[in-house]
């Protein structure tokens, strides 16, 4: 009696909602990102915001009440867009939201994320989101760092990068997502030599050109920074 193979995982589905879509053409056409589309590891759409505003003018923003500089993203246009594209398709996913409110992003949650069927990214812009919006949503928050970016979309960007790169089959070397910074033991790299052997007065560790792989991996824990 023959068993037949199992099927293979569906790629993880990463839906970016911004109101700039074209600037994610560049990382989504080049390097690792474009890799794993071109192999069905990964599925990445992106959706105009605007496309779900009302109005002539499909206005995404308005003045804050109360008064204070900028302008901040209106409840219509955001939730409609975050509803109707999580009900495009199954599973729902896992709704995130960039901000700099939550807790900071790690590769623990790029993990986690990469063994998800599917994710939605928000992208926020100006001086943030009507409260309504999270009240209404209920997403994860993720912030990438204590600093200030024009918008969520380089933020978006790093959050898609750390967890494509961890999806099986995308790196051309399996160890490769194991063996460095922030693995599964929380450290950071050992320091990495190649060609040529001496530059500038500086050489390679001998320890290093030896060929003894016992010695390498023990040198490689101990110099770890």
């Amino acid at each position: 009696m023959s068993v037949s193979a199992s099927a293979p995982a569906p790629p993880l589905r990463i839906d970016v909602l911004t109101l700039f879509p074209d600037l994610f053409n560049g990382f989504l056409d080049q390097s690792i990102v474009s890799r794993a589309i071109d192999k069905k590891l990964v599925q990445i759409e992106r959706w105009d915001i605007r496309r779900w505003a009302e109005g002539r003018h499909k206005q995404v923003d308005d003045r804050p009440f109360g008064g204070g500089p900028g302008m901040v993203l209106m409840s219509p246009p955001v939730v409609a867009a975050a509803e109707a594209v999580r009900a495009m398709a199954e599973p729902p996913g896992d709704l995130i939201v960039l901000s700099p409110q939550g807790p900071r992003f790690d590769q623990a949650r790029a993990r986690e994320l990469a063994g998800k069927r599917r994710i939605v990214l928000v992208c926020g812009r100006y001086e943030g989101f009507d409260e309504r919006i999270i009240e209404i949503l209920q997403p994860e928050m993720l912030s990438v760092g204590d600093f200030i970016l024009s918008g969520g979309e380089v933020a978006a960007m790093v959050v898609v990068d750390a967890v494509v790169r961890l999806i099986p089959g995308v790196l051309g070397d399996a160890e490769s997502a194991v063996d460095e910074s922030f693995g599964p033991d929380g450290g950071l790299e050992y320091p990495h030599y190649t060609r040529p052997r001496e530059f500038r007065g500086l050489t390679v560790p001998e320890v290093l050109l030896s060929g003894d792989h016992s010695a390498i991996a023990r040198w490689r824990r101990e110099h770890r920074r």
